[in-house]
């Protein structure tokens, strides 16, 4: 099924919540999709929540429980308990990254849209550097990159050695001046989401390559910061198939851009 028949025209949604292209003015959607996090995804939700209260600006959180086989979606409803500006919403079929993000953002009101992994490998007090740097840049999109030089990695070789090589695949293809597009900590203006969301096809593997892609292609612009990721155990192993299907995703979004010239045509 195509993501676009059952998600529809995001711009229409928003209309009919109220929202414009550019959101709820000043509030910032922190969007958390999670899937077997039942061990720590109440406490993470909460060190989030107390970040952004911190920072003193208003702000929503949306865990999308992206059809988890434990107690994910009880816990974190335990902590949203008593928190008005906690929204949990749980997907029966566990359907990829893509689709839960998709839908937290469908439910967010925010003019500035953070992508946060629920098991924060990345520390969310490192989104302050984002705003940061896109006040300064003028930036629409800020991503974290581990191939920024001033990045800090404690993760495996392995992994080390699939994110060089996808780096070379990336920029042999696409020629973005991006060094990094996997990173799970990412901070975007609302209105490139309603333009690009659309028109994602991808669900899992290359889901943040394919909207990067759009990102750039539509003209937003998109600045690097630096990351320190610390490994909690998760994503050590990567096996063939899952190689194979990163790369079959990666070159079928080549094929729409460069080929068949999809993104362009699509919504017009």
């Amino acid at each position: 099924m195509n993501p676009r028949d059952v998600y529809g025209p995001l711009a229409a949604v928003n209309r009919r919540a109220g929202r414009g292209k550019d959101g709820a003015h000043g509030l910032v959607s922190v969007l958390m999709p999670a899937y077997n996090e039942a061990a720590r995804i109440r406490h993470n939700v909460l060190a989030v929540d107390a970040l952004f209260r911190s920072m003193r600006r208003p702000y929503e959180i949306i865990v999308v429980d992206d059809g988890s086989g434990d107690w994910t979606y009880e816990e974190a409803r335990k902590a949203a308990r008593g928190h008005r500006n906690i929204q949990v919403k749980r997907l029966d079929v566990n359907q990829g990254k893509g689709w839960a993000l998709k839908e937290a953002f469908r439910l967010s009101r925010g003019g500035w849209v953070v992508f946060l992994d629920s098991d924060l490998d990345i520390a969310p007090e490192q989104v302050r550097l984002f705003f940061d740097l896109q006040e300064r840049e003028g930036a629409d999109v800020v991503i974290g990159s581990k191939r920024h030089p001033d990045s800090r990695l404690r993760y495996p070789f392995k992994r080390r050695i699939v994110s060089a090589g996808y780096f070379f695949l990336v920029k042999l293809l696409f020629r973005m001046p991006l060094r990094d597009t996997q990173t799970g900590l990412k901070l975007f203006r609302r209105s490139v989401l309603l333009e690009a969301f659309p028109r994602v096809l991808v669900k899992r593997y290359a889901f943040d390559l394919e909207l990067l892609v759009l990102a750039h292609h539509y003209g937003s612009r998109i600045v690097e910061a630096p990351v320190i990721v610390e490994y909690h155990g998760k994503f050590g192993h990567i096996g063939f198939r899952s190689v194979f299907n990163i790369w079959w995703d990666t070159m079928a979004v080549f094929y729409r851009l460069r080929i068949r010239r999809y993104y362009d045509r699509i919504g017009k």
